[in-house]
């Protein structure tokens, strides 16, 4: 017995949906970023205290400035904030 494979050629207008799909998420995700670039800028203007309050440090501040424009400094911000507070939960543990 012989099996047929019927290979259809994909119609070019179903492609174009996932093409404006990916461009739309581009866009969108460069205006998040433009977005979260302007409130990372404010966190600036913070004073060291409130900073600290919510778990970060100036020098927090000038490593995430450092990320491509493209990109989200938030991100950097959480990751920083994130390693920090495990290393702090490390260190509690094994002084309790």
């Amino acid at each position: 017995m012989t099996t047929f494979e019927f290979a259809s050629e994909t119609p070019r207008i179903t492609t174009r949906p996932a093409v404006a799909t990916r461009a739309l998420n581009a866009v969108a995700d460069t205006y998040r970023a433009w977005k979260n670039r302007r409130a990372f800028y404010r966190l600036g203007e913070m004073s060291d205290a409130e900073l600290a309050d919510i778990g970060l440090t100036r020098a927090d501040l000038h490593v995430a400035v450092a990320v491509p424009f493209g990109r989200d400094p938030t991100a950097k911000l959480r990751a920083i904030a994130d390693d920090r507070a495990d290393t702090i939960e490390d260190l509690a543990r094994k002084v309790a």
